[in-house]
């Protein structure tokens, strides 16, 4: 069945969301991060540490970039999914790439969730994102294979991305 032509224009807005959520984190951009949050949003990290307010989102987040060398997000959205007319649910699976590394490492891998509200303007913004360790607790070989998937997303970003300017 073919999605209507609606629910293609939400999936496009809450991916490009989800894809500015991420360039904001890989840019180390705490401020242009916050801004994709509701006012009272909320935000749950790797280590279980809350978030609440766009406020004390950006001060968190500044906080952690200007202390940590934070490593760069890969995302592979697993799902888009409808909560009523003006909420949506969006899974990922994410890696990192440590900054002084090219590839991913999967101790980070995680899971990721968001729940976006849309505002009576019509824009999309985060009111929950929480991000889980991708631990696979037994099961190696699901660790295993999405380390896989998440580098060959790194390549396909790779060859994708503009020649570096010669230095």
């Amino acid at each position: 069945m073919a999605a209507e032509p609606a629910d293609v224009d939400v999936d496009k807005e809450i991916t490009d969301l989800y894809r500015h959520l991420l360039a904001a984190w890989n840019a180390r951009d705490a401020s242009g991060m916050a801004a994709l949050f509701h006012d009272d949003g909320s935000v749950v990290g790797f280590d279980g540490s809350q978030m609440n307010g766009r406020a004390a989102i950006s001060a968190e987040l500044g906080d952690i970039f200007a202390k940590y060398p934070t490593a760069t997000f890969v995302g592979l959205i697993r799902e888009i999914r409808s909560l009523g007319t003006e909420g949506v649910l969006l899974r990922a699976e994410v890696g990192m790439v440590p900054r002084d590394l090219a590839d991913i490492n999967p101790a980070l891998n995680a899971i990721q969730s968001l729940v976006a509200v849309r505002l009576p303007s019509g824009v999309w913004r985060i009111a929950l994102f929480q991000n889980t360790p991708a631990a696979y607790h037994g099961r190696p070989e699901l660790s295993e294979k999405l380390t896989e998937e998440l580098r060959g997303e790194v390549q396909r970003m790779r060859s994708h991305s503009p020649p570096q300017a010669a230095s």
